[in-house]
């Protein structure tokens, strides 16, 4: 499974961003597939690297997926309706370009 993880950009070292995630931790982040970044932008990261620059609502509906997610691992209460208020009510969709063509 491919888990991407939000961050938010502190500062650029040259294609670097140094950025913190919603629990505080810093992590060096390779910009290349997305271009130097302002102090404050979000960033959706994976393996290292950033893949998107995102808004601060989708960073925090993804943080609560994935506390969600750390909880349920651990055993605790969570309450999925809410962490996953995006998929309720709705079936999930393909990306366009996974569709194929239409007939």
């Amino acid at each position: 499974m491919c888990v991407g993880i939000p961050l938010q950009v502190q500062r650029m070292e040259g294609s670097v961003a140094v950025c913190t995630g919603l629990d505080g931790a810093e992590h060096c982040i390779d910009t290349l597939l997305v271009g130097p970044q302002a102090q404050g932008v979000w960033l959706m990261t994976f393996l290292g690297a950033a893949r998107a620059v995102i808004d601060g609502a989708e960073a925090a509906r993804v943080g609560a997926a994935l506390n969600a997610l750390s909880d349920l691992m651990a055993g605790q209460p969570v309450d999925l309706d809410a962490a996953f208020a995006d998929l309720v009510g709705r079936e999930p969709q393909l990306p366009e370009f996974l569709r194929g063509p239409r007939t």
